[in-house]
């Protein structure tokens, strides 16, 4: 069983976590209303199949540049990884404490794990429980270690792949990251010797959501 689970693709992963997590959610019940799950796990399989809840970190980084502050990003990880490095903005919530806590219902929130596992849960429970805007980061800090802190380029490219990676390698300074270039199968980086990085514009938590915040940065 370990090896097949081990064969399937992500979305495939995620679509059969979806199915578990609604039998599972249809054996258990709470007489709390907030906590009572109603499941539709055919939606769930669709919506990860589909991507139609993925933002994926370039959306992201853009919205940190622009200051969008019209949702909140939750990480799932540790505390110990959180404390370690995480996204500009986002605040730690474990996932058992998601129901318990104060998230409001109409407010959009965008999860992230390490992948796209975690957040896979949290936008099952979420959405079962009613809530409407969740959404996930797609690949999560593995996308984002990649894409934006430590995007690579070949050395002989294209000059359109040579304009788009100039316009990540900004992005990815701006976060303190390091861009890097592929030279005889080594990476060099991209990145001026002396970079001033620009703060990324704060966003407040909103009201009601009982989270812990570290500060900005490495």
């Amino acid at each position: 069983m370990k090896n097949i689970i081990s064969k399937l693709s992500t979305p495939k992963k995620l679509a059969s976590l979806a199915l578990l997590l609604g039998v599972f959610a249809l054996i258990i019940g709470n007489s709390n209303d907030r906590n009572k799950i109603s499941v539709n796990a055919r939606e769930v399989a669709l919506s990860t199949v589909n991507d139609q809840d993925k933002i994926n970190v370039i959306t992201l980084a853009d919205w940190l540049i622009k200051g969008n502050a019209d949702y909140t990003l939750i990480d799932l990880r540790t505390e110990k990884e959180f404390s370690e490095y995480s996204i500009p903005t986002a605040v730690n919530i474990k996932m058992g404490e998601l129901l318990n806590s104060t998230l409001n219902r109409n407010q959009k929130y965008l999860f992230y794990g390490i992948d796209d596992i975690a957040s896979a849960q949290a936008w099952f429970i979420l959405k079962s429980a009613g809530y409407k805007g969740v959404y996930i980061l797609k690949g999560g800090m593995n996308s984002w270690k990649n894409q934006i802190l430590y995007p690579e380029r070949a050395a002989v490219i294209t000059p359109e792949d040579s304009l788009k990676f100039e316009k990540i390698k900004e992005v990815s300074i701006h976060f303190g990251g390091v861009p890097r270039i592929q030279v005889s199968g080594q990476s060099t980086s991209a990145a001026p010797t002396q970079v001033s990085v620009p703060q990324v514009p704060k966003l407040s938590t909103p009201v009601g959501t009982t989270t812990k915040k570290k500060k900005e940065g490495c």
